[in-house]
């Protein structure tokens, strides 16, 4: 598949007043990576491009009302649409695979058990296993992707899956089960971590919603259709098959990701007009480029250096007061979803002694629900956009991409998650005590639509907060959010069993419920508190760049006079 792009044009622009700004030097770029800027170009390379210039006017009292902005420059991505579209297609299929991996095996649960002489909880072992590599593998792939760009990163992660599914397909021991799916899920599971930063690579944030919709449509619908697959497979092929479809799926996705997929990391191609090198071109690039005689990037490019992955700097996220906020909510709201897809099967399976493939298939509604909400979310969300900046009389750039600084971008995503956190507390809760009293099998089913659509709905937004907070980084603030959710889900999946058993389906459904609503009133901190923090984060940002920069002058200096 060719690869077609937008000629880079780099008009001039003008200074409007002493709000206006000039991104001349790195204390400038700060700003693009504080969520201030999502233009074109947040890397290491600016000093090769050519200057643009960016003004943001604000009135003397800093009235949010009169924000307006004038922008010039390159273009936030030279893909044509075709391509971005191709993009964000490969993305979603890669995001549905590290789920449906996660829960396809969840309907031949017993046949596992049978045929390797263990008990069911030591298989759901496996699961929180999976969990906890869940949670860690993004912390490398994240940091090694935004360093060596997407494309690196996502091809040494299914590869480490392919073999894995290789492995599982051909084990019939219950550690060789425990370990590879370990390694099975570093695998997938650092895709995580790249599917939505490929998104903010390619998205400015004013279309950024429905993208992000898009492949968040894939995340959430793994987890649905995943069992029904799995159930049909285990039921008539046995429960290797499981594992043999998805070195097959692997494969179907791999080939043509090699072939066809630009390099989108901004801290190696910038927006796209920055040649890849090395195995950040697509195979038929480098054919290509090889039969030209030209396989080396330009000797004007300066390379990105890559280094080993450090997962602290994941974790490093979480010490921004905002992010944190944010990030912990997230989870809070993660639990409510896993812990009720980890139970459906177990319970229906004991209510309405139900087989492999009728499990899977219970699964379908609530899957249906999550599209509806994650697609239907990214629409909404970029209409708010644009609603909220009409108001302002803030002038929005879908070429280049807006400046975030001053737009009340935490406004912007938060007014959508209110109504879905309170309507979907009462729906769990109602699912509960459906399922306590063992009601006719419609009713939970019609619920966990609803569920689908309410309790997915609020992580779905706040994955777009997380990366229009931190657009410097985006899969590394991916991956601290795939973290924090992973870890309270794999204790919360661990232990809800034996609460069921200990209190009742109800009560602990309902004690579920009350525990992501509770922490609510962390979208009012986030509202209120958030733009201020960013704004403190932008300015220690920029006053460690003007330091860097002013140390790098010194050194320049010293070794002029040696």
């Amino acid at each position: 598949m060719g690869i077609s792009q937008k000629p880079l044009t780099t008009p001039k622009g003008e200074n409007h007043g002493k709000d206006s700004f000039k991104e001349k030097d790195s204390s400038s770029q700060s700003l693009d990576q504080v969520g201030y800027r999502t233009q074109s170009d947040d890397t290491d390379n600016d000093s090769k491009r050519p200057s643009r210039d960016v003004v943001v006017s604000v009135d003397e009292a800093g009235d949010l009302e009169t924000v307006t902005r004038v922008s010039s420059g390159p273009a936030y991505t030279v893909f044509s649409r075709p391509v971005v579209r191709w993009i964000i297609a490969m993305n979603c299929v890669s995001g549905f695979i590290s789920p449906v991996t996660a829960n396809i095996y969840f309907p031949s649960i017993p046949s596992l058990s049978e045929d390797l002489g263990v008990t069911i909880g030591q298989i759901n072992l496996t699961i929180t296993t999976f969990m906890i590599l869940q949670a860690l593998a993004p912390t490398f792939f994240g940091d090694f992707a935004d360093a060596a760009g997407r494309r690196p990163a996502f091809i040494l992660a299914f590869l480490i899956y392919l073999g894995a599914n290789i492995g599982l397909a051909l084990q019939r021991d219950y550690v060789a089960l425990l370990i590879l799916r370990m390694v099975q899920s570093a695998g997938c599971s650092g895709t995580l971590a790249l599917a939505y930063a490929t998104v903010a690579d390619v998205a400015p944030s004013s279309e950024r919603g429905k993208y992000m919709g898009i492949v968040g449509g894939g995340l959430t619908v793994g987890p649905a259709f995943g069992p029904v697959i799995g159930g049909v497979l285990s039921q008539y092929l046995g429960w290797p098959s499981i594992f043999w479809f998805l070195c097959i799926l692997t494969v179907v996705w791999l080939v043509p990701y090699v072939l066809t997929v630009p390099e989108t990391g901004r801290k190696v191609v910038g927006n796209g007009s920055i040649p890849p090198h090395g195995w950040n071109m697509t195979l038929l690039d480098y054919i290509r480029f090889k039969r030209q005689g030209r396989v080396e990037a330009p000797s004007t490019h300066i390379r990105q250096k890559v280094r080993f992955p450090n997962p602290l700097n994941t974790l490093a996220v979480l010490r921004n007061k905002d992010m944190a906020v944010v990030l912990l909510y997230n989870a809070a709201i993660f639990i409510g979803f896993i812990t009720f897809t980890a139970t459906l099967s177990s319970q229906f399976s004991k209510i309405y002694h139900f087989n492999d493939i009728q499990l899977g298939l219970c699964y379908l509604p609530i899957g249906g629900g999550t599209a509806v909400a994650s697609i239907g979310n990214g629409y909404i969300a970029d209409w708010n956009y644009r609603r909220i900046a009409k108001k302002m009389g803030f002038s929005i750039d879908r070429k280049r991409g807006d400046s975030l600084r001053g737009f009340p971008i935490e406004k912007v995503r938060l007014q959508l998650i209110y109504p879905l956190v309170g309507v979907g507390t009462a729906v769990y809760i109602a699912y509960g005590w459906a399922i306590h009293y063992e009601v006719h099998i419609a009713i939970p089913l019609v619920l966990s639509f609803f569920v689908g659509v309410c309790v997915t709905g609020p992580f779905q937004v706040m994955n777009m907060l997380i990366v229009d907070l931190y657009p410097e980084a985006p899969a590394t603030a991916t991956a601290a959010n795939n973290f924090c959710r992973c870890i309270l889900a794999s204790i919360s999946t661990a232990v809800i069993e034996n609460i069921i058993d200990a209190i009742g389906r109800g009560w602990a459904f309902t004690l579920i419920a009350l525990l992501f609503s509770a922490s609510s009133p962390a979208l009012w901190v986030i509202h209120k508190y958030g733009p201020t923090w960013r704004e403190e984060r932008a300015e220690r940002t920029i006053r460690a760049a003007e330091k860097k920069a002013e140390e790098a002058r010194a050194k320049e200096v010293a070794q002029v006079q040696k």
